[in-house]
């Protein structure tokens, strides 16, 4: 036992320096937790025991539901076609470029070259989110665009995984069945658990969240599919119900980004070999420029299309050249099932990680929406919190 403990004092000492480090550089703390991880991984050797991906792995399942919650489904309707048109063009044209380059420029396997293409496709929900949170824009009509755009994107990521390797068996058909009926019912249960047992310390409400995540993470795994994708369907399905509940929101949040998110971003630091980024620099370098190229042929030309100054295009387009959760995902996927060796691996991991840290420093420091600074965090929670109260009535 005392061993566990001192592997837990390690881990959030490392949370506690990156929380530090992020305020005082004013950086995100998501990014300075991917930071201290590279940090923790290769010169302090953390360890990575199966507890610690357990409180990673919620936290990304609890983060990504957070992400589908915030947004409001009339700004949801009232972009969608921006959200679809900037989510699909996000995930087809580096897929496409992705395989195309790993294949012909790099001589790998076409089903290496297929791994390449998703894991080089993706947009990460979970920095997103948290870098939209900490700016206020979770909020906004831009921030609620751009979370609908990566579940998109990432859904693409899913569905192309699916068909290329997995296929799609009965538990499949099971599990989407399971999934229609929660979406329906979900809301409607937690109507009655948040009436008639609400508002006291023990929190049952949240208690009731947690354990609606944890089940269909379960079934979704069973099923072949990820846990978090479920996560972000129910969220969204809930948005309207917790415009009543922001409180609620606030205080899930709380827990997620203290004891959770801390363990899912240091680990994807510490999965980051400084030795393979010496070592293979020439093919990370490539493949994230490769990847950031093509985010930037898709998404930038369609924010142009929706109308979005030039400033606001960029930083739309740099957030959803990120990379992480699915990225990972994808890449572990194709190194357990012998589809690309250790060393692929490590320069697929390395670059998708790096894509979750440069483009979200650039757009933060340099194009950052200058009309945002005008609304404060508080004042655009303020309003959903009025409609929400209207919407109760």
């Amino acid at each position: 036992m005392e061993q566990t403990f001192a592997i837990a004092a390690e881990w959030i000492l490392l949370a506690l320096i990156a929380t530090v480090i992020s305020i005082r550089l004013g950086i995100s703390v998501a990014l300075m937790e991917i930071a201290v991880g590279v940090v923790g991984g290769n010169a302090m050797q953390i360890e990575i025991t199966p507890w610690v991906n357990f409180l990673a792995g919620f936290g990304a399942v609890v983060l990504t539901f957070l992400a589908g919650a915030e947004i409001n489904p009339d700004s949801l309707k009232n972009n969608m076609k921006e959200s679809l048109a900037i989510g699909l063009l996000s995930f087809l044209l580096p897929f496409a470029v992705g395989l195309a380059f790993a294949y012909y420029g790099f001589g790998w396997s076409i089903d290496a070259a297929k791994i390449a293409g998703i894991a080089l496709s993706t947009t990460s929900v979970a920095v997103v989110y948290a870098v939209m949170v900490e700016t206020g824009l979770a909020s906004s009509s831009l921030g609620q665009g751009i979370l609908a755009a990566c579940f998109v994107t990432d859904l693409g990521t899913v569905l192309a995984l699916g068909l290329l390797f997995t296929g799609f068996s009965l538990k499949v058909v099971w599990f989407t069945g399971i999934m229609v009926l929660a979406v329906f019912l979900v809301t409607p249960m937690a109507a009655r658990v948040f009436k008639w047992y609400g508002g006291r310390v023990s929190e049952p409400e949240i208690k009731f969240i947690f354990l609606v995540l944890l089940a269909l993470a379960y079934l979704a795994v069973v099923s072949g599919s990820e846990a978090v994708l479920p996560a972000y369907i129910i969220g969204m399905a809930m948005a309207r119900f917790f415009l009543q509940y922001r409180e609620t929101l606030h205080k899930m949040r709380a827990i997620v980004f203290a004891v959770f998110t801390p363990f899912y971003f240091i680990k994807a630091g510490a999965l980051v070999s400084v030795s393979a980024l010496y070592t293979m620099s020439g093919a990370i370098l490539i493949f994230l420029i490769v990847k950031v190229a093509a985010k930037f042929a898709g998404v930038l030309p369609a924010t142009w299309l929706f109308r979005y100054d030039k400033r606001t295009g960029i930083y739309t387009t740099l957030l959803m050249s990120t990379g992480l959760t699915f990225g990972s995902i994808s890449a572990l996927y194709g190194l357990s099932n012998n589809y690309i060796d250790s060393n692929q691996y490590s320069v697929l991991i390395a670059a998708v990680i790096l894509s979750a840290v440069i483009p979200t420093v650039i757009a933060q420091k340099w194009f950052f929406p200058l009309w945002a600074e005008e609304e404060s965090p508080m004042e655009l929670d303020h309003k959903l919190v009025e409609r929400g109260a209207e919407h109760g009535n």
